[in-house]
């Protein structure tokens, strides 16, 4: 008997979550907002071209920069079996190549902190979002535990600033109202970093010998010219930022998880 009510049980469930849930969401479309590879002259003209992946139902592509990197995601669609059903584009997630109102819902991760104005990205966001639906995204920024007059404090946000070729961290309580400004309502805000959460830093930190081993192969590969040149300093660059980082987490200052959930208002609609 128990068994038989078990088997049932574990029927509803796969109806209601596998069935009912892709029921739910077919034909529906949402765009992925992601960072491309950021270049040296990038970075010197102040980020004023960002390169990003937008992901969709399939359709065609409508920009074809950095086509390595679309076509290795297109790739990797194929083999997950995913390529009906999402389309890789490339484009400026400050300008996005889009109709006005064509997406059913948005998201962004750890990737709108490399746009200079978070006004600008959520302005696209919303243009391209039907009325009523949804927008959420994870923000990197510092919290109300980081002292301006802190010397490690500024140290370590600065480090995580050059490291991640960010153009400066945002206060945590700045998302919301950047948000209010381009017309969203907040529907929720969330520090996924706080606990019972898991320390998401412990993973970056690494001792002083496992610097120097991984240093010491670096140093070998590049020398015997198996690995390019400029290795050495990307290693030591990526170093110094989890060094960063770790610290941001250890004390509080910065989070790379602040959620926030967005809403574009149906009145959008009538106007």
């Amino acid at each position: 008997m128990a068994w038989t009510a078990g088997l049932v049980g574990a029927g509803l469930v796969y109806w209601f979550v596998w069935v009912m849930g892709a029921a739910e969401v077919k034909g529906k479309r949402a765009v992925d907002l992601k960072m491309g590879s950021i270049t040296r002259d990038k970075v010197q003209d102040k980020y004023t071209q960002y390169w990003s992946f937008f992901r969709r139902p399939k359709e065609t592509a409508t920009t074809q920069a950095s086509a390595d990197k679309v076509n290795r995601a297109r790739a990797h669609n194929r083999k997950a079996g995913l390529d009906a059903q999402c389309e890789v584009v490339c484009g400026n997630f400050m300008a996005m190549p889009f109709d006005d109102a064509s997406f059913d819902g948005a998201y962004s991760i750890e990737a709108t902190c490399h746009a200079p104005r978070l006004q600008d990205v959520y302005g696209e966001v919303y243009r391209v979002l039907m009325p009523g639906r949804l927008y959420v995204s994870y923000e990197w920024v510092t919290t109300p535990l980081y002292r301006a007059d802190d010397p490690a404090h500024v140290e370590a946000i600065h480090g995580i600033e050059r490291g991640d070729a960010l153009p400066g961290l945002r206060r945590q309580d700045e998302i919301a109202s950047i948000a209010q400004e381009v017309g969203f309502e907040v529907v929720q805000e969330l520090d996924l970093a706080l606990p019972p959460s898991l320390p998401w830093w412990t993973r970056l930190k690494m001792g002083r010998l496992a610097y120097w081993r991984n240093s010491l192969v670096v140093r070998v590969l590049t020398l015997l010219r198996i690995a390019p040149k400029g290795v050495v300093e990307v290693h030591e660059m990526l170093y110094e930022t989890a060094q960063h980082l770790t610290l941001g987490g250890e004390t509080g200052i910065f989070s790379p998880m602040h959620m926030v959930v967005l809403r574009k208002p149906v009145a959008d609609a009538a106007e």
